[in-house]
């Protein structure tokens, strides 16, 4: 709580023009916000730093509506979720690429990870709930309709009318984002998984 009553003095002075502030909170984060971009843009250094750019002034632009719930390099995270989702489908469409979730075994593999097998051994069991509990946390980390979304379709059986109804929309905004879905949570899985390899 005290490094986010920082944080929100920090920001604070920024909104007020103070120079300094300005510069203490780009040399403070830009290199934090840099390595957690690049591992989600599978390390193109010269895309993670055009997005840690967007990223910034976007959040240059809100700062005044920080409140200090969170940490700023966890909102700015946030931020930076947002604009590599967007990089990704401006990618995919651009290439005319989309992510299959029957031909993509990583993505099939991982959500059925959410459901352990009471007949597996032992060691089998372990291996599935730690991948659970990775599957989870990047979930978690999804923006929150993409991570129900994709519960409700992989792990509850859910039909796309059922989840359209849920969301309030209509069956093809449903699936478009879905699809949108699918591909961030792709990107935010390999991202962790190369992070914990690096990490080895």
């Amino acid at each position: 709580m005290a490094e986010h009553a920082r944080d929100l003095a920090l920001a604070r002075r920024v909104v007020s023009g103070d120079r300094g502030a300005f510069d203490g909170f780009f040399t403070q984060h830009f290199p934090r916000l840099y390595r957690f971009v690049l591992l989600r843009v599978e390390r193109d250094a010269d895309t993670a730093q055009d997005l840690c750019q967007q990223v910034l002034e976007r959040a240059i632009r809100r700062l005044a509506a920080y409140r200090g719930e969170a940490s700023l390099l966890t909102w700015l995270c946030q931020i930076a979720r947002h604009e590599i989702a967007d990089h990704w489908e401006r990618h995919t469409r651009d290439r005319h690429r989309h992510v299959s979730y029957d031909q993509d075994d990583l993505l099939r593999h991982a959500l059925e990870s959410l459901e352990v097998e009471a007949s597996a051994s032992p060691e089998a069991q372990h291996e599935q709930r730690d991948l659970h509990l990775l599957v989870q946390s990047v979930l978690d980390h999804l923006p929150e309709r993409y991570g129900d979304a994709l519960e409700w379709k992989y792990v509850e059986g859910l039909a796309g009318e059922e989840i359209a109804a849920r969301l309030g929309l209509t069956a093809e905004a449903a699936h478009s984002l879905l699809a949108r879905a699918r591909r961030a949570f792709k990107v935010e899985f390999e991202a962790v998984v190369q992070e914990l390899e690096y990490e080895r």
